[in-house]
């Protein structure tokens, strides 16, 4: 247990959280001072003394990958690392967006280990990055490829899209129909559009701006002329062309689904799949892998070629989650994606409430994201970051120090629930993100139909899976086992 002065003591069931200090990340994208969720959480995490109202804080790294290792906040001076003995098979990051990140996509496992090998300097592992984000605010995105004949409108509409993109490929376009000549046409079209020579489609960019500045303006004849799906793709042109001038990237939209997602919802991203987040704060899981193929809207390195022959060429965007409450404790949202390295559990406590926790037997992250409360007597903060031990990993640790002290330990395993409460005089709810390796692979709740998982299909926004009904096995597997007197305890 994490007492107000950030020592690690033991909670009233034995078990053990120790505080930890992630590492922040700035990048030009991200949202400056106290205006960013990052900022805040790093500094109620210790690892900023003040927050620079310049810096634009952009991302928090909450695990044991190379580049942004989390160190336990107990004064051991441990990395986490040390303290589970391996790596976690996943990353926890919470981002601030001030601004769009760059148009890319991750590699899967295989084109990952080839692209390291190849470039080190660029891709730093050989790890594929599959990756979840959950929304904390209202959350803007562009993912996945538009239907073709979404496009196929839109480059009869904007001459100056269609002049980047060459004869050959419009052609493919307008005359796809089966699966794959859509795919043949997406690819050359995307293509075509990357590699386009910069003068003229900086030329076309700027045709298009004025343009769409004219039609958007007050004097455009209607509000009604065009569907609403267009206008907001017009403006989100214009707002992209702000913020990276005389980058090709900002017509992304025209071929790329525009989503916005509001707090609480999320969405999955497999391996080789077109993205670029552009405005909102998330919380992310990924597998522990930091490798990036950008293309556009980006002063980093572009890696056109391998971005063009990676992906998928899937149309349509991924299906948005709004987690599925476990069937014996609602309170609990779990956000399961379709890959085994993670998931992640959003815990939400209304004031004068308690809940009680079973230890998940496997390493657990947990990160405050709102609202006040404790576990077991100790405040918990907005931004705070616990490391949450296994019973095997308590017995281990204490073996460890009872041998280096010349005794021998005692081989009991402690128990390991954890209470957290919220005192009925608060005025909001208190709200924890836990992650971990996935536990329900089996029962995923977002999804995709990309080549990576083809089986799966998207759930409806406003139902998650609630919809489905339970099978037997699932319903038995949820429950920790526990006497006839005692009320079950959620099992993460």
């Amino acid at each position: 247990m994490v007492s107000e002065d950030g020592t690690t003591t033991e909670n009233g069931k034995g078990g053990k959280i120790i505080p930890l200090r992630p590492v922040v990340m700035d990048y030009a994208w991200g949202i400056r001072g106290m205006d960013s969720r990052v900022g805040r959480y790093a500094l109620e995490s210790k690892i900023l003394k003040e927050v620079d109202p310049d810096t634009p804080y952009a991302e928090l790294w909450i695990g044991t990958h190379e580049k942004g290792p989390s160190v336990l906040g107990d004064g051991s001076g441990k990395t986490l690392k040390e303290a589970i003995g391996c790596d976690l098979p996943f990353l926890f990051k919470v981002l601030s967006a001030g601004k769009a990140l760059s148009i890319q996509a991750h590699p899967d496992k295989n084109l990952a280990a080839q692209l390291h090998n190849q470039n080190p300097d660029a891709y730093g592992d050989a790890n594929h990055k599959p990756e979840m984000a959950i929304a904390l605010t209202p959350f803007e995105a562009m993912c996945g490829f538009r239907r073709i004949e979404e496009i196929a409108l839109l480059l009869k509409k904007h001459p100056e899209f269609a002049a980047c993109i060459s004869q050959e490929a419009q052609l493919a376009v307008f005359l796809a129909e089966t699966p794959k000549s859509q795919k043949d046409a997406l690819q050359k079209l995307f293509s075509s559009f990357m590699t386009c020579d910069k003068a003229v489609s900086k030329a076309q960019l700027n045709k298009l701006l004025m343009r769409l500045q004219r039609e958007q303006s007050n004097f455009h004849h209607h509000p009604h002329d065009e569907p609403a799906w267009e206008r907001k793709c017009s403006r989100a042109i214009l707002r992209l062309a702000s913020q990276f001038p005389h980058d090709a990237g900002a017509m992304s939209p025209l071929f790329l689904n525009y989503l916005l997602i509001a707090p609480g919802e999320s969405f999955f991203m497999a391996a080789n799949e077109p993205h670029a987040y552009v405005a909102g704060e998330i919380i992310e899981c990924m597998a522990c892998s930091d490798n990036v193929v950008r293309a556009g809207l980006t002063p980093k390195y572009k890696d056109v070629p391998n971005l063009v022959e990676m992906l998928t060429y899937s149309m349509g965007g991924p299906s948005i989650d709004v987690g599925e409450p476990l069937i014996e404790e609602p309170r609990i949202a779990r956000y399961t994606p379709p890959v085994p390295e993670f998931e992640v559990m959003i815990m939400t406590l209304e004031p004068g409430e308690s809940l009680e926790l079973e230890n998940p037997k496997i390493p657990a992250i947990l990160l405050v994201v709102e609202g006040s409360g404790e576990v077991d007597g100790k405040k918990l903060r907005p931004g705070q970051t616990y490391y949450w031990e296994t019973p095997s990993d308590q017995v281990r640790l204490n073996k460890s120090a009872d041998v280096a002290a010349g005794s021998e330990p005692a081989p009991s395993l402690p128990s390991s629930t954890l209470i957290f409460t919220v005192d009925a005089a608060r005025r909001g709810p208190l709200k924890v993100a836990i992650a971990h390796e996935n536990k329900n692979l089996d029962r995923p709740t977002s999804s995709t139909g990309t080549a990576e998982f083809p089986n799966l299909h998207g759930s409806l926004p406003w139902m998650g899976n609630l919809g489905r009904s339970p099978t037997p096995t699932a319903l038995r597997n949820t429950y920790v086992a526990v006497d006839a007197d005692t009320p079950a305890i959620p099992k993460l």
